[in-house]
């Protein structure tokens, strides 16, 4: 379905989280449905925003990883500020009752359905800024609690204050602990590389795993046999996390067989 035949949705919420990051929450269309780790097209139109004056009466589009569960009534997204960047610079001006459009065709292959091989047992989610929204949708997701017996979610930022989304995590392990007779053990590693903060680790998520630290840290090991492998966020990021993963023994997950997964839509 093209751009142009989009759904309207309405803003319900928008919450700041630092200056260039926030989320917002929007209404969901009836019979849209999409797997946990997709990304959709979301549109806004600059000129039908409340807090805009004199802007261009055009639809923008940009690729947004749904944040919220398949099952949620709403839809949520995570954002980020980007200067002078077409979409988020007027996305920033959002406010509660405003428009925006979805493309309701979801996208991408970051699911755990691409995985066949090899036997589930740990699944690594390993992100930066906002490439921890898919991973928010997968553990919001039942399925996911019950096919795995550890989750290790990685969350990288640059300072404390963009570590998002943390009491949400802890609220999820919690739910679903109690929903899942046997859930996997979650075990949440979060990074901040620009400050040291207490019970965060503070370098790069490649480096972490090149020098043995993050598994120590978890007290678990990657294992080619055994686990499953996820990167979402800066490029850089899933390249050289990429690099580390393949010195390790993990290969690219292909058609279903192999360890790492990654979502291209930058």
């Amino acid at each position: 379905m093209s751009d142009q035949n989009a759904t309207p949705l309405t803003v319900l919420t928008k919450t700041p989280i630092t200056p260039t990051l926030f989320s917002f929450t929007t209404t969901r269309p009836d019979g849209f449905r999409f797997l946990a780790g997709q990304f959709v097209r979301l549109g806004v139109n600059p000129s039908e925003l409340k807090n805009t004056q004199n802007a261009p009466d055009e639809r923008i589009f940009r690729a947004y990883s749904v944040a919220s569960s398949p099952y949620d009534e709403q839809l949520e997204f995570f954002s980020v500020v980007v200067p002078d960047g077409a979409f988020t610079s007027q996305l920033q001006h959002l406010t509660v009752g405003d428009t925006l459009y979805l493309n309701p065709e979801p996208f991408g292959f970051l699911t755990l359905a691409r995985y066949q091989e090899p036997a589930p047992k740990d699944l690594w989610l390993l992100a930066t800024g906002t490439g921890l929204a898919p991973f928010l949708s997968m553990l919001g997701d039942l399925t996911t609690w019950q096919n795995y017996d550890d989750i290790v979610l990685v969350y990288s930022s640059r300072t404390h204050a963009e570590l998002a989304y943390v009491n949400t995590i802890k609220e999820l392990s919690q739910t679903f602990g109690e929903l899942v007779e046997n859930p996997a053990k979650l075990h949440f590693v979060p990074i901040v590389t620009r400050e040291t903060v207490d019970g965060c680790l503070n370098r790069r998520i490649p480096a972490l795993i090149d020098t043995g630290e993050l598994e120590n840290f978890v007290g678990l090991n990657l294992n080619p046999a055994t686990s499953h492998v996820m990167l979402c966020g800066n490029p850089d990021m899933v390249d050289d996390t990429k690099n580390a993963l393949k010195n390790k023994g993990l290969t690219m997950n292909r058609r279903g067989v192999g360890n790492i997964a990654v979502e291209n839509y930058w």
